[in-house]
């Protein structure tokens, strides 16, 4: 019987606040289900705070390094409680965007073209024709995100400085269009939702800052789309070995789509960008909140989180 929770949040990682917003917003929910509850603000010393804690199960909120890419899942699996999201290689295998985007390809899933170059390189010539993308290739939240243009003589300088890319960085073609998402929920898609950015593109200030962003759920996209959305986010949960929940990015390039357009068509128009093994968690988080248009409020969604976990996962 579970009785008491460990909450993990905070973390040590540039998604630290992200972290602490959806730990508060958890316990609050698992509070008001009748469960008892401690967070857990994690440092180096993770394993002497959950002993101390001596949960039932522990439910992870981190986001980010050490928080979503194995490390401390690693620590759970030997700690031997249940736990909550992925385990140690879906949560590295996923962080990892370029290895992430062999096996989606494999899957038969398209993927925008991409390769790993030197950060320092990446700000010193163009690595591929533009319009691309130049990102970190193991964070998230679109942190230390550069788009470079079309006609762009250069690429951006300060990627040579921002060392928090770390020395290696992904490059990918731009995809063009609309910004979509589906959560994945013990295999099943819920719904897709579309992200309309009030900045530049979806960056971490489209993510968090009040009025950043607007959701439409459920998203105002052809059923074709959304239903090959919906089954490429199942085929990307369970290729890469992922369990609870999840959720996955698109772009949808719609432009000379028509009524005349073949599923080849729309098909070529769909890239899946990555998948997040720990998204956000508050009531107005994109995949609480497409629990809660599938029936499923807040409090309802993280008791299932607990409910789901084992050990090992």
């Amino acid at each position: 019987m579970v009785e008491k929770i460990a909450i993990l949040m905070g973390g040590m990682s540039a998604e630290r606040e992200v972290s602490l917003v959806s730990g508060d917003a958890v316990n609050e929910a698992l509070e008001a289900e009748g469960f008892k509850t401690i967070k857990i603000d994690v440092g180096q010393d993770l394993w002497a705070q959950l002993s101390r804690a001596d949960p039932d199960v522990v439910f992870n909120c981190l986001h980010g390094e050490w928080g979503e890419d194995g490390r401390v899942q690693g620590v759970l699996d030997l700690f031997g409680k249940p736990y909550t999201h992925s385990g140690v290689l879906a949560s590295a295998l996923a962080m990892d965007k370029h290895r992430a985007k062999i096996v989606l390809k494999a899957s038969g899933i398209r993927v925008p073209l991409g390769k790993l170059v030197e950060r320092k390189l990446a700000a010193q010539k163009h690595v591929m024709r533009p319009p691309y993308v130049v990102k970190p290739n193991a964070q998230g939240s679109s942190v230390g995100v550069y788009i470079v243009p079309k006609g762009a003589k250069h690429p951006p300088l300060d990627i040579a400085m921002n060392e928090k890319m770390g020395a290696l960085v992904l490059a990918e073609r731009f995809a063009p269009g609309r910004e979509l998402t589906v959560s994945v929920m013990n295999g099943k898609a819920l719904c897709v939702t579309e992200i309309i950015a009030h900045t530049t593109f979806y960056d971490y200030e489209a993510k968090y800052a009040d009025g950043g962003s607007s959701h439409i759920v459920p998203a105002k996209i052809p059923a074709e789309v959304a239903k090959i959305c919906m089954k490429w986010a199942e085929i990307a949960h369970q290729a890469l070995g992922c369990r609870g929940l999840t959720r996955s990015d698109f772009r949808y390039d719609d432009e000379k789509i028509n009524k005349k357009s073949t599923k080849k068509d729309i098909v070529n128009k769909i890239v899946m960008l990555e998948l997040n093994t720990q998204p956000g968690m508050t009531p107005k988080s994109l995949s609480p909140e497409q629990a809660e248009a599938t029936g499923m409020n807040f409090r309802q969604l993280c008791r299932w989180i607990v409910e789901d976990a084992t050990w090992p996962r």
